[in-house]
């Protein structure tokens, strides 16, 4: 086989017993929600995996599935494998991923403590009576005789997995489920043979691996996934792993090496500012240790990192999860050399972790408005059709692009220079810059298209918006800081020599700020994503940092990932915290705020900062519906955050749906 020229590792096949992969991509097992309710593979759940083995993915390791219902389910909707009445759905997934040439693996798993009780109706269970998070409810420890029971039932799922025709399986040993809280001493309080020392907490997982090992046989591929530093107090390092694993590793052929518990969960699913690769460490400790292939995942979304790591002997896989779910098609770019194509995933966190986690809803992504949805990207016009776009933000890009690739005449207009809109200005807080990733996408994406006219510089008017002669118009010109009539806001707020900031003036002047801020004060109004945006880049410079937030929380709407990591910032850095307290009066060097017991108290600051949201703005809409309609009537859409301020998820989705307008109008083909 003729190696890659650019990235020979990545595309090396590796074989394993008698599982050959054709290269070192593996999809991370992930959470959907998209399972029936009984338990069976959806239609739509197959079409999701099979879209990502279309891409070119070597291996897909599917998200966990259920060995002990209901006692150790986990999700909405989690898929099942306790019983021979799954099997016909999962052959069918092995059937439809093995058509592209792509393995094919399962995730089996028992939830313990990290069930929820009022979803399983009855009480959890867990090697002892300690939740598997703060505020949690309190599980049972299990019998002895339930134990093996369970270990059974471990083994029985693999058999059904091996009989439905996948290539390997893959034993949840991590992220805080039921063989983690055996494992993990800030669970497992025992003093039977399955508590204490590390051979006793190891116990459960040894009897799981060979159950295993006597159902599947000889030649049949194991996989086992570990948390290898727990990175919570009290919990297992790198070092107690290594020690834990020597009792239960002889049996597994592949160790996928992950991190964190539910306490830590931005360590598992990955936050933001974690560099690309930054576990690999990880995994090149196990794989030196026990001489076996490793699977490293953590934040990897550059082909050029994910060559590192294998050309460095970190790891033998490189596991991606988000990436995956952001562009299905990210290995073929990489393979046929359409880098400049990838749609990276910015790890925001929303779609996936926050729908999934926060919501119980289906997973979706900010970036990608099609994670489980078959597009025909053959589709063309019917008959000529002039689409005007006005903003270059992300919700702009992403109708302007969509509209040009079905053939439409479209013309993008932007006041600024440059295009991205508001994300393109988040992008430049150190910690969002993975955000300039999908500015960078839609940009190319833009380019490459000869039909699509771009205007940046340029103040849309109605006459020249009429002049185009548009059959449909999109308007998304976002939207700008909300700024009440609060006493002396406006006469401070990013004027000349104030120390008092919008978001926007923040990100103007990103480089200017002092790195060491040590004895300097930092005010914050406004405790949602954007003020804890603020906290997030000065409180690590040593900045003595308070937050003000009217509602009873900071930091409310936010996804479960980011949500801990601004806790963990908050306590780390001691940022003071003031909730249900309002914003009355602005001066140079001091805000003036009502405590929730009626008091006024007064916070001075060396910076100020107020982040009170956004709201939208559509400065011509009323001008060009009055221009534009009439005889021409051309249809206006308005899309994003001119309609009412809201995150990249929701703009970009609205921007695809340019579609169903173009189908309204009998441009494109119905369904």
């Amino acid at each position: 086989m003729k190696k890659h020229e650019k990235y020979p590792k990545l595309f090396e096949p590796f074989t394993v017993r008698r599982m050959t992969v054709k290269n070192r991509i593996s999809m991370a097992p992930m959470g959907t929600n998209y399972g029936e309710q009984n338990g069976e593979m959806s239609f739509l759940h197959m079409d999701y995996y099979e879209q990502r083995a279309q891409g070119g993915t070597g291996l897909i390791i599917v998200e966990n599935a259920c060995v002990d219902f209901p006692l150790g389910s986990n999700g909405t909707t989690q898929i099942r494998i306790d019983h021979d009445n799954y099997i016909p759905r999962l052959y069918k997934l092995c059937e439809s991923v093995h058509q592209y040439g792509t393995c094919i693996a399962i995730q089996i798993n028992h939830a313990g403590a990290s069930a929820l009780d009022t979803r399983i109706g009855m009480q959890t269970v867990s090697s002892s009576d300690i939740p598997s998070k703060p505020g949690g409810s309190i599980p049972r420890p299990l019998e002895k005789e339930e134990i093996l029971s369970i270990v059974k039932r471990y083994g029985e799922a693999a058999k059904r997995a091996q009989t439905a025709g996948f290539d390997a399986v893959e034993i949840h040993a991590g992220h805080g489920y039921l063989i983690s809280q055996f494992l993990s001493p800030t669970m497992n309080k025992r003093t039977d043979e399955f508590g204490g020392c590390a051979e006793n907490r190891a116990r459960l997982a040894k009897l799981v691996v060979e159950e295993v090992r006597r159902q599947v046989g000889p030649f049949f591929p194991i996989f086992c996934r570990i948390s290898a530093d727990e990175l919570a107090e009290g919990g297992n390092t790198l070092g107690d792993t290594k020690e834990l694993l020597t009792y239960f590793q002889e049996e597994v052929d592949v160790i996928d090496v992950s991190a964190g518990l539910n306490s830590s969960l931005q360590y598992q699913i990955d936050s933001c500012q974690l560099e690309d690769g930054w576990r690999s460490y990880m995994s090149r400790a196990i794989r030196e240790t026990f001489q076996k292939p490793t699977i490293t995942t953590g934040n990897i979304r550059s082909p050029k990192r994910a060559e590192e790591i294998l050309e460095n002997g970190d790891a033998d896989f490189i596991g991606m999860g988000r990436g995956l779910i952001a562009d299905p098609e990210w290995v073929n770019k990489v393979e046929f050399g359409g880098e400049d194509r990838i749609r990276k995933c910015i790890s925001c966190n929303i779609g996936c972790a926050g729908h999934r986690l926060a919501q119980n809803t289906p997973i979706r992504c900010t970036v990608n408005p099609l994670v489980n949805r078959w597009e025909d990207k053959t589709q063309k016009v019917v008959k000529p059709c002039n689409v005007v776009v006005i903003g270059g933000g992300t919700a702009g890009l992403e109708a302007a692009c969509t509209a040009a690739e079905t053939g439409c005449q479209t013309f993008l207009l932007e006041r600024k220079e440059t295009l991205g809109g508001l994300a393109a200005e988040i992008s430049k807080i150190p910690d969002k810059r993975r955000i300039h990733d999908f500015v960078e996408y839609l940009t190319n994406r833009a380019q490459s298209l000869p039909n699509l006219y771009t205007f940046t510089g340029m103040e849309a008017t109605a006459k020249f918006v009429r002049s185009l002669k548009p059959n449909i118009i999109v308007n998304a010109t976002g939207s700008k800081p909300l700024l009440p009539p609060i006493e002396g806001l406006h006469d401070w707020i990013d004027k000349e020599g104030s120390r008092v900031y919008s978001i926007l003036r923040m990100i103007d002047n990103v480089d200017s700020f002092p790195q060491n801020m040590e004895g300097k004060s930092v005010a914050v109004i406004g405790g949602g994503a954007v003020g804890l945006d603020v906290v997030e880049f000065f409180a690590p410079r040593g900045a003595k940092v308070t937050i003000v937030e009217m509602l009873d929380q900071i930091g409310r709407d936010l996804d479960p990932v980011s949500k801990l990591r601004m806790r963990e910032i908050s306590e780390k850095y001691g940022v003071r915290e003031l909730t249900k307290t309002a914003l009355t009066k602005v001066e140079n060097t001091q805000f003036q705020v009502k405590t929730p017991e009626g008091r006024t108290e007064v916070i001075t600051f060396d910076y100020g900062f107020v982040c009170l949201g956004m709201k939208s703005q559509s400065p011509i809409l009323e001008k060009i519906e009055e221009v534009c309609g009439g005889e021409q009537k051309a249809e206006m859409i308005n899309i994003g955050d001119s309609v009412r301020a809201r995150r990249i998820i929701e703009g970009v989705s609205e921007g695809h749906n340019i579609l169903n307008s173009l189908r309204k109008h009998g441009y494109l083909a119905n369904k």
